[in-house]
């Protein structure tokens, strides 16, 4: 299918015409949020040797917060999408990203263990419907056949996070405490509130969404399988990023205070994957997928044998960032395939990467566990990503038997 395609779906975002540089406000305001939420997603692997120790806990027990907070996201995209789905975007965003602000202060005040985990939980659950309206905003507001790189851009604040935000809210957390780093993204997410609010204007013609008719058009293999792709293939990014700190201490033979130096490499993959992703996505829709697939494996097959210097493994976890490509372009395609279930699908698209983030952290800590070693991260890595390559083929399976059945009646 070409781009040109799925760029004239009709139930794609509507654009509307806005100054230039009221759309780039938008898109920078609603980056910020993305931001945040790198933030707090994925600072808890700089400073898993810390947040161990002030919990009283092992490393691989706080593998399973961080799979807390993704479950957070599963759970909460699809229902806060579709409880918010009669709501105009503009204050959806706000309520959001408020929410979100509250949960990482409850991170942050979390006495124990066991509240740890619920309040990562909770803070998870507006994670995937921010960005799912957000994606939906950013793509209203651009050119059609810019919507890739619009979407990217949104996104950006993800990648610039783990270039920027996680290597600071680490360093931070090892010269203070893990807790001033979810303070941190609390304030991070109550600035996104202000810049929302300041640079949004309401559209009274957004369309309204019933509901019943999203979970109808949800409901659907292609949007599913997109999903399932995400899911699975995703998680050898999470896997190894994961226990990323603990690699570097055990396995490299480094000290605790390179571990920043090793999310700020994470940080320029993401950004060069998450550009990647809208411009092969604007070039050539989700046939860009499987290519991203097959380069992940490759990398994550390599991860191991890089591990052992910092030099390779730092190049290697820069190879691991560029993954991030996966999450535009089916991010984009969705909009294309999801017909009048936008939102739902939109936001649904952040649940099955963060099933993958909950996914590859548990099955990583499972090998850890076995005595198979750090490194063995990147085996079941590959894997993933391999199982996420063949899911894609049943779903193009299932599209080309869909059409020729189609042309046959």
């Amino acid at each position: 299918m070409t781009t040109r395609a799925m760029t004239s779906s009709p139930f794609a975002p509507a654009s509307r015409v806005l100054p230039p540089a009221v759309s780039r406000a938008i898109i920078l305001a609603l980056a910020l949020g993305g931001f945040a939420i790198g933030t707090s997603e994925f600072v808890i692997m700089g400073l898993m040797p810390d947040v161990a120790r002030g919990l009283g806990v092992s490393e691989p027990q706080v593998g399973h917060v961080i799979s807390a907070y993704a479950l957070g996201v599963v759970v909460g995209a699809p229902l806060l999408a579709i409880l918010g789905a009669r709501l105009p975007r503009r204050p959806l965003l706000l309520a959001l990203m408020g929410f979100y602000a509250v949960g990482n202060l409850a991170s942050a005040l979390s006495p124990n263990y066991a509240t740890m985990l619920l309040f990562r939980f909770i803070a998870g659950l507006p994670h995937g419907a921010y960005f799912g309206v957000a994606a939906l905003v950013a793509a209203s507001i651009t050119p059609p056949a810019q919507r890739g790189m619009a979407v990217s851009k949104v996104m950006m604040g993800l990648a610039v996070a783990l270039l920027i935000g996680n290597p600071l809210a680490t360093w931070l957390g090892q010269q203070l405490s893990w807790r001033y780093a979810f303070g941190l993204v609390s304030l991070l997410a109550i600035a996104t509130v202000v810049m929302v609010a300041w640079t949004l204007p309401p559209d009274p013609d957004e369309p309204r969404t019933d509901p019943i008719r999203e979970l109808r058009d949800f409901n659907r293999p292609p949007v599913w399988l997109t999903l399932a792709v995400g899911a699975i293939g995703f998680a050898g990014m999470f896997c190894v990023f994961s226990y990323l700190a603990p690699t570097m201490i055990h396995v490299t033979g480094v000290s605790e205070a390179w571990t920043p130096l090793g999310l700020l490499a994470f940080g320029v993959g993401g950004i060069l994957g998450n550009l990647a992703g809208g411009w092969l996505f604007d070039r050539f829709g989700v046939r860009a997928a499987p290519v991203v697939l097959i380069w992940s494996a490759l990398l994550l097959l390599a991860f191991p044998l890089a591990a052992h210097q910092l030099w390779s493994l730092l190049l290697a976890v820069v190879a691991v960032g560029t993954m991030g490509a996966l999450g535009p372009v089916l991010q984009a395609y969705l909009m294309d395939i999801a017909g009048e279930a936008q939102t739902l699908a939109a936001a649904s698209h952040h649940s099955a990467f963060n099933a993958a983030n909950a996914l590859g952290p548990w099955l990583g800590g499972m090998a850890i566990s076995a005595g198979y070693g750090w490194t063995s991260t990147g085996y079941v890595g590959a894997a993933t990503a391999l199982a996420g390559l063949a899911i894609y083929g049943v779903a193009r399976w299932q599209r080309q038997s869909a059409l020729a059945a189609q042309t046959g009646s």
